[in-house]
Parts: C-alpha cells; sequence; structure tokens
C-alpha cells in the first residue's frame, strides 16, 4: 500500500473536509424552510417561511429564494370535488375534460368512524397535481346513508345523521378521540408536502352532530374541540397542514353569527365558506352576490385570512346553470381575497345534479371562465400555502 506523502495526505485530508461538509447541506436542504419536501414541512403561523420574495440561509451563508406561495399573487385557484375522491379519479378527469382545465385541488371527505389515515389518498391527489384538501368529519357517515337508501323522509335522515352522542365535541376536547388524531398528525407529517384540513365544517348548521345546537352539544364547544385538534397536531410537528374554517353561507336571519365559532387568526391559516345556487328551497333565481355577499361582510368584521369557496355548485333544474357560473366568475373579480374555488361536482341523491360535465352549455360556461389568466398556473408539492393576503 502507497505511504501518503504531506502534500497528498493534507488534500485528502481537505477532500474529506469537503465531503462532510457537502453530507450536511444534504441533510439540511431536506427541511421545508430549504425549499425541498420533508417531515418537518411547514405553513400557516408555524412555516418557517414567509413571504413571496423571502429568501433562506443555505449552508456556507448564501441565501436562495423561497418558494413559491400557492397560490401565486393575483392569482386563484380551482378545485373540485367528486363523489368518489381520490378512490376513483374518473370523475375528476371528466371534470378537467369539461372545464378544459387542469384543477390545482380536491376535496374530499374522510368520516372518523371509518377513515384511517391512508397515504395513498393524499399521493394520488398530489400525483395528479393537486393541492390535498380533506373535509375532516367526526361523526359515522353511514346511519344517514343508510336512511337515505333505505327511502327516509328527510326528518328520521336527519335524525339518523345527527343524533350520535359519541361525536359529541366536549367528548373530542376530552381526549376520547387522542389516538385517533395523532395517528393522522404523525400520517400527515410523514407526508412531506402540503395539505389543507377542513375540519368539521359547516359548524354554524343543524345537519351534522358537531353543530352546537343539536347532539348534546352547547355553546363554546366547537372552538374548544378545534382547539383541542389544532394542539394535538403541533405537538406532533405536523407543520405541514393549512387549517380552513369553513362554515355554511347564511341562510336566513336565524343563522348563528358567525364569529361564535372563529377559533382564532392564530388557529386558521384559510377561511371557507360554502354556498350553491339551489331552486330545492326557493324557486327564485339567486345570484353569487346574494349567496355569499352578507357572509363575506360578516367574516371580514373579524379575520383577513385569504378566503376559498370550499364548495359551490348550480341546479339545471330552470336551465340557468350556464348563466350562473359565467356571472359568478364575473362576480370573483370584485373579490381579491378570494384565492380558491372549489365545485362540487357531484350527481347527488334526493338533490340536483351538480355537475358541469352533465350540461354542454355549463361546461362551455365554465370553460371560458376558468381560461382566464387568473385561474392558470400550476400547483406544485414544493408551494407554500399563503396564509396572509399580503404575503
Amino acid at each position: 500500500m502507497a505511504r501518503l506523502t504531506r502534500p497528498r495526505g493534507a488534500l485528502v485530508l481537505a477532500g474529506a473536509l469537503l465531503l462532510a461538509l457537502a453530507l450536511t447541506s444534504v441533510a439540511t436542504s431536506g427541511r421545508w424552510g430549504d425549499g425541498r419536501s420533508g417531515p418537518t414541512a411547514g405553513t400557516g403561523p408555524d412555516r418557517p417561511v414567509a413571504g413571496e420574495a423571502a429568501e433562506t440561509a443555505r449552508p456556507g451563508g448564501s441565501p436562495r429564494p423561497a418558494r413559491a406561495l400557492f397560490p401565486p399573487k393575483g392569482k386563484t385557484f380551482v378545485g373540485v370535488m367528486t363523489a368518489a375522491g381520490p378512490h376513483d379519479l374518473t370523475a375528476t378527469t371528466m371534470f378537467a375534460a369539461a372545464a378544459e382545465h387542469q384543477p390545482q385541488a380536491m376535496l374530499f371527505s374522510v368520516g372518523w368512524a371509518s377513515g384511517p389515515f391512508d397515504r395513498t389518498l393524499f399521493d394520488r391527489i398530489s400525483g395528479r397535481g393537486m393541492l390535498p384538501i380533506v373535509g375532516w368529519e367526526p361523526w359515522d357517515h353511514r346511519p344517514g346513508e343508510a336512511a337515505i337508501e333505505r327511502g327516509l323522509p328527510t326528518p328520521e335522515v336527519d335524525r339518523a345523521r345527527i343524533a350520535q352522542p359519541r361525536y359529541r365535541l366536549a367528548n373530542i376536547v376530552r381526549g376520547d378521540f387522542d389516538d385517533y388524531l395523532r395517528s393522522w398528525a404523525d400520517g400527515i407529517r410523514s407526508l412531506g408536502y402540503p395539505v389543507a384540513i377542513r375540519f368539521a365544517h359547516e359548524m354554524n348548521g343543524y345537519w351534522y352532530p358537531w353543530c352546537e345546537s343539536v347532539n348534546g352539544n352547547r355553546p363554546g364547544d366547537y372552538v374548544a374541540a378545534w382547539r383541542h385538534v389544532r394542539d394535538l397536531f403541533r405537538a406532533a410537528g405536523a407543520t405541514n397542514v393549512t387549517w380552513v374554517w369553513s362554515p355554511n353561507n347564511k341562510w336566513d336571519d336565524s343563522t348563528p353569527e358567525l364569529s361564535t365559532f372563529y377559533p382564532g387568526d392564530d388557529q386558521v391559516d384559510w377561511v371557507g365558506l360554502s354556498g350553491y345556487y339551489s331552486t330545492v328551497f326557493s324557486p327564485e333565481y339567486r345570484s353569487f352576490d346574494k349567496i355569499f355577499a352578507e357572509s363575506i361582510e360578516d367574516i371580514r368584521a373579524f379575520t383577513g385570512k385569504p378566503l376559498v369557496i370550499t364548495e359551490t355548485g348550480a341546479s339545471d333544474s330552470q336551465g340557468r346553470k350556464a348563466e350562473w357560473i359565467a356571472e359568478t366568475f364575473r362576480s370573483l373579480r370584485r373579490y381579491p381575497d378570494i384565492i380558491g374555488v372549489v365545485w362540487f361536482e357531484v350527481d347527488k341523491p334526493r338533490e340536483t345534479d351538480w355537475r358541469i360535465a352533465s350540461s354542454p352549455a355549463a361546461a362551455r360556461a365554465f370553460a371560458r371562465a376558468v381560461a382566464d389568466p387568473r385561474y392558470t398556473f400550476t400547483w406544485s408539492a414544493d408551494m407554500i400555502p399563503r396564509s396572509a393576503m399580503e404575503d
């Protein structure tokens, strides 16, 4: 074996030091704040990077640009929700074809009684170039579905849906579901890319067991449950979550004040609203502004967080679906704080067919609307969901 001379020994030593530095750099660059996916990914108040022009330090002190925000400044994402969600992407493909547009997000529902964490579902969505948004629902959805299949009248269906004492909000706060919550926190942390959680949506209604007016819940229970869930995720290091607080739009003067259910800006990244043009309860035509404007005004009285229309759709029972779609997207120009719109692409039993794919006229109207540059961009797992409008 050749003996090292001093000059050659010095070169080898220097090379070893450079190799060690390179390995340290690779290990460090696996963190979210350095622009690559990793288990410590962050968004919202916990994220390590804020602002579109922010820079992060690289090993050795040289800066690099922070990752792009989702959606980019001046853009609005288009999302889709289908009946099968990521279990079967056929309806998503049909929606994209009808819209002539690749959606940048997908919302799907998971009920706590039958929904263990399944990484496959998230990977299918992200693999199709969409941000996964999970509607995380603390209930057992099966009794209500069974009542519908049996053809029971609406009051009996409602009772089957909301009379679920196991899922009272106080039980969540008490810790009855902590093991389940931690399993999800650990699973989402391991994804290494951003997801959004829409926890216990439409809490200002009466049709879910987590609404404060039913199922033995009391005033203040919803906020306490939200904070409990969020605290467990923080403790687990699951900081790659964008938390979406999403009430239903105000439907009449009996609707509870939305501020009553708001957990606070330190707990919420996006605020959302559900609202549909439907002729089920009223035959009159209701524009986007008629459905959403009052609720948006109420929300803006207590938070400036980015807003997402987390569910919307239109009935075509009077032949006005295409008209409503065109008018809605024109109206959105007046709401620069709306950063996303999720279309409910479902033919729902006992309601109506909300899909744009069901109507050539609706599909054309939707395709023309989302061809606007405001909606044309690509989601990437390297993007950071924006949590403030000034970002």
